[in-house]
């Protein structure tokens, strides 16, 4: 199943009430092993969220590394110490089983790659959801914009930069960013309609040459898909909530669980409406 992917909404009761019961399908079909893969395009109007777990002894270092690099760790909740539930984003909320996939690290290391975290769950645990760049792609789409990885039914392109971030405590690291193209007379209206959404990374940092980033070659991601760039386009970057991935393998935390590239969770936050 790829889930329920509904026209972008307005901002009328009605229309945030079916993104919202479109949230809640779609987490019910990811628990159940109904639906699998990327969540890109999965109930537009409600926010996305990349997703941090580190022991809580590292927990306010790594609340600091987002408060210092807010374009791509946007926070949007951080959880109570062994609570798998955020109820402030959304009903019913399981950490352990609502994404369609997890990393599992320790000392910086990549261990496991379930499809849930039952068996790693421990009471120490302090979540963290930061907000993604899915977020508003349904925002492009009712302008008349084209996302092309949802055109192809690909994961977005991903790629580790040559930027760094911001330091705090024992986290630190490449900015990595996701990639969409445009063409030139497009990217102002892309640039103008994600810069009012903060929550899901904001505008853009990067137009144009990759190399201006350090991405030798754009055909080969970190993460996800390759997205083609047509003659007529040029790449856009946004900063990516993968970066704080890169900023574990640096720290080396004895045990951290993420959320598997491009798969993420589906909260019942609204989208603030367009301005």
């Amino acid at each position: 199943m790829t889930g329920d992917r509904l026209a972008a909404p307005g901002d009328d009761v009605e229309d945030r009430s079916a993104a919202t019961r479109a949230a809640q399908a779609a987490r019910a079909a990811i628990r159940s092993g109904e639906l699998t893969g990327p969540t890109s395009g999965l109930a537009p109007g409600v926010e996305q969220g990349n997703l941090v777990i580190l022991p809580a002894d590292w927990a306010e270092d790594f609340a600091a590394y987002c408060a210092a690099n807010p374009r791509p760790c946007p926070l949007l909740a951080r959880g109570r110490p062994g609570d798998p539930a955020l109820p402030e984003l959304g009903t019913d909320i399981d950490l352990r089983t609502d994404l369609p996939g997890y990393r599992v690290f320790r000392d910086g290391r990549e261990v496991d790659a379930p499809d849930e975290i039952g068996a790693w769950w421990r009471d120490d645990l302090v979540p963290f959801v930061i907000g993604c760049s899915f977020s508003f792609e349904s925002a492009l789409l009712a302008a008349g914009l084209p996302v092309r990885h949802i055109e192809l039914r690909r994961n977005v392109a991903m790629f580790t930069t040559t930027l760094d971030t911001q330091p705090a405590g024992p986290f630190r690291g490449p900015l990595v960013v996701s990639m969409r193209p445009f063409r030139p007379d497009q990217v102002d209206a892309a640039r103008r309609i994600t810069a009012a959404l903060p929550r899901s990374h904001g505008a853009p940092v990067h137009v144009g040459d990759p190399a201006a980033l350090g991405i030798a070659d754009l055909s080969a991601p970190d993460f996800g898909d390759p997205c083609p760039v047509q003659a007529d386009e040029v790449p856009v970057f946004w900063a990516c909530g993968v970066t704080p991935q890169r900023a574990l393998e640096q720290a080396r935390p004895p045990l951290a669980i993420t959320h598997r590239p491009g798969m993420m969770l589906i909260t019942d936050l609204p989208l603030p409406a367009p301005a």
